[in-house]
């Protein structure tokens, strides 16, 4: 017993350092600001952590709806071990903290997120985070973006004959989705072509999957930011061989890439910023770039994560959304059909502008089921809103689109969905940041434009081709904010083929 009571004892001190060292201290202003904000009642300090700690990822967005959501209008505050919260909840204070130029800091959910993608863009600030901002919003260009429409039409071709080989069976469509974006991001932006859909498997999809799902659980269990211990636990252990899996995947893409790049320098080298003699491919603007190695690939890997995995999460739910909606999926079948007719060419830059319909079905999409369905800030300074106590600096401030979106006073009848409510007249009468699904700000999705090219290319082909029959009931979808909005149950799926169309 002895040996034994003392193994315990010193697993509950080492728990005890551990926390102790880990968690925030607030300041007495923190406290005193914080208590003058609205918020639910909870143990001081300690807060909402009890309650995080021992739930599922099902369980968060609903947990979150009713302590922070419902019931405020406009700002709910809580702590979560010592670490001010507050979450905004009215279009017009979101607009504050996204529109600020100071306020770019992102919050302690993206700290789990740098062992793997250290400072790329999606987690960088400061002067780095500006100037990698400004050296690769060129790289998004629309001249560069509009020859990519010919690699999206290859891949959606293929994920479409991988839909119909399922043979009328219901089946789940997720790891096609995940290995179609994984081609397209691969092939247009790093000029690397994976083939991964013909594989039907990659180890780098599955541990993507791996990697959301650990981000979250340490953001719930803030005990575990201490990489030490986190790396005692079995999920931490097995993150970090995932971070080497996606590390050597992603070095393996740029000594390839490297490889062609170094061949074709000279022929590329009378190319302009808009490539008029042959455009270069997204990693190639960053080897061409004074960067090192280490930064390339922290690059790189942000761009395959957010360029594959919340592309694959829209049209995932997209063609749910088209399965369950006959009506909606005949008049975007009927666009197409005006556009192509029963010719089963690519479908290019002039085709994808003639898509009005199909873009509100993505827009529509895209309200119900934002990819990111959770931001947030770390404010270093006061943030300060119309008639409301300043928001004390050290706060982590959190906007969830997911419930923007979802607000009856932004959207009336807001779980119905109906892709009018992007009519040019309807979208006139909405606070423009009652609609975020790419963020908003300085720090906005930058490969916004990409994305909705990629997506509208993939639907079209899908629509064109097929016919959606969604199996699962609406009713009992569960939907988890794991980095990226993502279904915890298959959404099940039935394909047929279109009459009288030939793929």
């Amino acid at each position: 017993m002895i040996p034994l009571s003392f193994a315990l004892l010193s697993i509950i001190f080492i728990l005890v350092v551990a926390v102790f060292s880990t968690f925030f201290k607030p300041s007495l202003r923190q406290l005193k600001l914080l208590h003058q904000l609205p918020g639910p009642f909870r143990p001081p300090i300690i807060g909402i952590a009890y309650d995080l700690a021992f739930m599922s990822y099902g369980e968060i967005l609903n947990y979150l709806k009713k302590t922070a959501i419902e019931g405020y209008e406009r700002v709910c505050s809580a702590w979560l071990i010592g670490l001010p919260m507050v979450f905004l909840n009215s279009p017009s204070d979101v607009e504050v903290l996204l529109s600020s130029t100071k306020h770019i800091d992102k919050g302690v959910e993206y700290i789990s997120m740098r062992p793997w993608l250290l400072e790329g863009l999606l987690t960088s600030t400061g002067k780095k985070w500006h100037t990698r901002r400004k050296l690769l919003t060129t790289t998004f260009h629309f001249k560069i973006l509009e020859d990519k429409t010919q690699t999206m039409f290859a891949n959606a071709r293929r994920f479409v004959e991988k839909l119909l080989s399922e043979n009328g069976v219901p089946f789940d469509p997720m790891k096609k989705i995940s290995c179609c974006t994984l081609d397209v991001i691969s092939e247009a932006a790093m000029g690397v072509s994976l083939n991964s859909q013909d594989k039907q498997s990659t180890d780098y999809v599955a541990a993507i999957g791996r990697m959301t799902k650990a981000v979250v659980y340490r953001t719930l269990n803030l005990y575990l930011h201490r990489q030490w211990l986190w790396e005692l636990t079995p999920m931490g252990s097995g993150n970090v061989k995932d971070i080497q899996l996606l590390h050597a995947f992603t070095d393996k893409i740029i000594a390839e890439r490297r490889e062609v790049y170094c061949k074709r320098a000279s022929d590329d080298s009378s190319d302009d910023d808009i490539g008029q003699k042959k455009r270069k491919a997204f990693l190639d603007r960053l080897l061409a770039l004074d960067m090192s190695n280490s930064d390339i690939r922290e690059e790189v890997d942000t761009f395959l994560f957010e360029g594959h995995d919340t592309t694959a999460s829209c049209i995932e739910f997209a063609i749910f959304e088209l399965g369950h909606n006959p009506d909606i999926q005949e008049i975007a079948y009927k666009e197409q059909y005006e556009i192509f007719g029963n010719d089963s060419r690519e479908a290019t830059l002039s085709d994808l502008q003639k898509m009005n319909y199909l873009e509100r079905v993505i827009k529509e999409c895209l309200r119900l089921y934002p990819s990111v369905p959770y931001i947030s800030r770390t404010i270093h300074e006061d943030l300060h809103l119309k008639n409301m106590t300043a928001i004390p600096a050290g706060s982590n401030v959190i906007v969830m689109p997911f419930y923007l979106h979802r607000n009856p006073l932004n959207f009336p009848d807001p779980e119905k969905f109906d892709p009018d409510r992007f009519l040019p007249d309807e979208c006139v009468k909405r606070h423009p940041f009652a609609y975020i699904p790419f963020s908003a700000g300085p720090r906005n999705c930058i490969g916004q434009k990409f994305a909705m090219m990629e997506v509208k290319v993939i639907l079209s082909t899908v629509l064109r081709f097929v016919k959606i029959e969604s199996v699962t009931s609406k009713n009992s979808i569960r939907l988890a904010p794991v980095a990226i909005l993502r279904s915890v149950d298959p959404l099940n799926i039935i394909v047929h083929p279109r009459d009288n169309v030939n793929l």
